[in-house]
């Protein structure tokens, strides 16, 4: 059984920068990052292999980078140049396998961390 939690969501105004981290307890997998912004589906933003390969939605290209520390145990999300349209719900997610952008195939997730661009 693998545990996530993530943290570094806050309150942000436009054009700044936040941090996400997420912490896993267990074997350290595929990890992705996910968002959820008010009244809308849950998309993929990024994920990155324990080898360090990564993958970012064509969306998310250029503002986002994710890495990780295997030695941590932990994963990260570098946002710059926020927008309020980035305001959402961020949510850490991993997975044993090769998962795809595709929600189903994510085994594990986290709470989710919020994050609000003000304009």
């Amino acid at each position: 059984q693998v545990q996530l939690v993530e943290s570094g969501g806050g309150l942000v105004q436009a054009g700044g920068s936040l941090r996400l981290s997420c912490v896993a307890s267990g074997l350290t997998f595929t990890m992705g990052w996910f968002r959820q912004a008010p009244g809308k589906e849950r998309e993929f933003v990024a994920r990155i292999s324990r080898s360090g390969i990564t993958y970012y939605a064509d969306s998310m290209k250029g503002r986002f980078t994710i890495s990780r520390d295997n030695a941590k145990r932990t994963m990260y999300l570098q946002m710059n140049t926020l927008k309020p349209e980035d305001t959402a719900v961020y949510y850490c997610a991993s997975d044993p396998g090769s998962p795809s952008q595709g929600l189903g195939s994510w085994r594990y997730w986290g709470q989710g961390t919020r994050v609000t661009i003000s304009s």
